[in-house]
């Protein structure tokens, strides 16, 4: 193989994933940073990409920061070492170890221009909206993207601080405080995130609704009590067990009808936190909020959480043991990785070595 090239998996439509040679890509800006990627997960949005794409990734036209559209190099997941620096950069040197904060987000000199950086209209990710990605071998991106990894912590530790990073923030951005009860709706990848963020925030009781086996006994494990709605009113069942509702409910799932359980399982003054990103609509009576005064928040992604999540993780959060259910080689990525998550759910995170 050339020096030039490398293997990267890219996206040309829904279904139509490849791994194939790309161009190994080269530093352009002063402010801009190569990491030889080491550990890179797959994500639910990757899933829906796949599965039913596109959502995030730009088709017809280019996004306007990545100046990319499909077909683009997927992964926003991800932790590598640092293999050249642009002039300019101040945050890291070459052999670095980093976790990447994929957010697309207007910059300008190594830094995001917004304090709510996620909040912006042209909001994209590094893997998702082009620009490069994970799933490959080597890939560029603004300093302001890389965190440097402490020490204890593995590259694989690393590839979960992103989706450790959306659980988080959902949990800081909510009312919840120490010695509440919450109830976090799918306990998949971030539903998980979202227990241990919880359990880090000081919840005095975790609920988790779930209906695949494998998840529910990962959720159980991690210290949640599991209720499946396939087996019983979930709604009746928080109420019963949380004396009358939860504090904070957490919806993780995208359904319409969870949204609405999420919504009743909370008590009078309640809360409900929307993580999830929606293919449709969902619909709610008003009056559940009203006559309760109960509050629903939506939340996009993190900012200014990298080094909060990396804390956390050097204290035993969020830990990889806990998460990773599989590893794969790149090559594998479709077959191994996004088939598998599609036909098992017995898989919770897999992680890809390029």
């Amino acid at each position: 193989m050339s020096t030039s090239s490398m293997q990267a998996a890219v996206w040309y439509a829904a279904k139509d994933l490849r791994v194939e040679q790309a161009e190994v890509p080269s530093i352009r800006d002063p402010h801009e940073v190569k990491v030889k990627v080491a550990a890179c997960g797959i994500c639910g949005s990757d899933l829906h990409e796949y599965a039913a794409g596109p959502i995030f990734i730009p088709v017809d036209a280019p996004h306007p920061i990545s100046g990319d559209k499909a077909p683009i190099i997927m992964g926003h997941e991800f932790a590598g070492e640092v293999v050249e620096v642009g002039d300019k950069v101040t945050r890291v040197k070459v052999g670095d170890r980093v976790a990447i904060e994929p957010i697309l987000s207007p910059n300008q000199d190594g830094a995001y221009l917004m304090e709510r950086y996620n909040l912006s209209p042209q909001l994209g990710f590094h893997g998702l909206s082009g620009g490069g990605g994970g799933f490959s071998e080597f890939t560029v991106m603004g300093e302001h993207m890389v965190h440097v990894l402490p020490d204890d912590l593995s590259f694989e530790q690393g590839a979960l601080v992103e989706p450790a990073a959306v659980g988080l923030h959902a949990v800081r951005q909510s009312s919840l405080k120490a010695g509440d009860t919450a109830a976090v709706f799918g306990a998949g990848p971030i539903g998980l995130m979202t227990i241990e963020a919880l359990k880090a925030a000081g919840a005095a009781q975790i609920y988790a609704v779930e209906i695949s086996s494998a998840r529910k006994a990962k959720a159980e494990s991690l210290g949640a009590v599991v209720i499946d709605p396939e087996q019983e009113d979930a709604v009746a069942k928080l109420q019963t067990l949380s004396d009358g509702g939860v504090d904070v409910a957490f919806e993780v799932t995208g359904i319409p009808a969870v949204l609405n359980q999420a919504l009743h399982s909370t008590h009078a003054g309640g809360e409900t936190v929307v993580v999830s990103i929606w293919e449709g609509e969902a619909s709610f009576q008003p009056n559940d909020l009203v006559i309760q005064e109960r509050t629903m928040k939506g939340i996009i992604a993190y900012r200014h959480i990298y080094p909060a999540v990396m804390a956390l993780m050097q204290k035993g959060y969020f830990r990889a043991e806990d998460m990773v259910t599989q590893r794969i080689p790149l090559e594998a990525v479709v077959e191994q990785g996004f088939e598998a998550l599609l036909n098992d759910k017995s898989q919770v995170k897999i992680i890809v070595s390029p």
